[in-house]
């Protein structure tokens, strides 16, 4: 049962990377899974076996987000936006309680705490995550990467930079791959790769294989080193980390909805529309709480 709850969550997480704007590292922290991540990654070499153990449902759940969502995520953003920006918006703000408990907890245990530097933390990550999906991300070329040695290069380096936003909660890697102009490029090469495994097309499967590779490799290497800091932060500085936690995930909600607006246009939805978010929202809040609170249960009696 367990197992399945974990995969269950490596899979928002997987779909939340695959929309601009929600943060897959939001969607761990929210489910209370971001720590266990951030130490399996860092601690695989010393405990692989356990390493290994935490890891492989939630990357299980991560991949069948990734690629079932992939083709799922631009229908339900098409036909229903708002519903949609809704529902991750209450998966991540009924995950906000959990983060606060963890900064008071690290507070009660952090030598280094200072109330200013955390405030000036927290306003600062604020800020930053408010502002960047103001950027100009909605001018992206479009163009369809080709697997030559400057491409795989390119996208080696971009799966460096786009795991390591992944992995900080209230940054968007598929955002911050927007606003560099190759998320659509990205995403295309991944829907052509399963088109190709579903018929079979070893043509197509090794001309997008060759450019996810890199892109693949890049995001492992990404996520170890990100990982590797953040334990470091979290290990000398827990209270000013989770207060940049906290400001980077606050304004995720505004984010969302921006993006969403900016892509698939939100001013045509209805009242009822509005009325079935709230309500999805809602629902999502209590998912996230009930999945926190039953796993702390389970740990207890572990």
């Amino acid at each position: 049962m367990k197992f399945l709850v974990e995969l269950i969550k490596g899979m928002f997480v997987g779909i939340a990377n695959v929309i601009p704007g929600v943060s897959g590292g939001t969607m761990a922290v929210s489910f209370g899974i971001y720590d266990k991540i951030i130490s399996s990654v860092t601690n695989l070499f010393k405990d692989f076996k356990k390493s290994v153990k935490t890891l492989f449902p939630i990357a299980v759940g991560v991949v069948i987000g990734v690629v079932a969502f992939t083709f799922i995520i631009p229908f339900l953003l098409e036909t229903q936006p708002f519903c949609t920006a809704a529902a991750f918006t209450g998966l991540i703000v009924g995950g906000i309680p959990m983060i606060v408990k963890s900064l008071k907890e690290s507070g009660e245990r952090d030598s280094h705490k200072s109330i200013p530097v955390n405030v000036i933390v927290f306003i600062l990550l604020f800020v930053i995550s408010l502002v960047m999906p103001f950027m100009n991300g909605d001018a992206e070329s479009g163009i369809l990467l080709t697997a030559d040695v400057g491409t795989m290069i390119k996208v080696f380096f971009l799966g460096i930079i786009a795991a390591a936003t992944m992995v900080i909660p209230g940054v968007s890697g598929s955002l911050v791959l927007m606003v560099l102009g190759y998320y659509f490029g990205i995403i295309t090469a991944v829907k052509n790769f399963i088109l190709g495994l579903k018929s079979l097309d070893w043509g197509i499967m090794l001309d997008n294989g060759l450019v996810l590779a890199p892109f693949a490799i890049g995001c492992i290497l990404g996520i170890f080193f990100i990982s590797k800091l953040i334990e470091w932060l979290f290990g000398h500085f827990p209270t000013a980390t989770f207060s940049g936690i906290l400001g980077l995930i606050v304004t995720s909600p505004v984010s969302i909805f921006y993006k969403v607006h900016q892509e698939y246009s939100l001013s045509s939805t209805s009242i009822i529309q509005v009325i079935a978010g709230i309500v999805v929202c809602v629902i999502c809040i209590w998912v996230t709480l009930a999945m926190g609170k039953w796993e702390a249960k389970v740990e207890a009696q572990a």
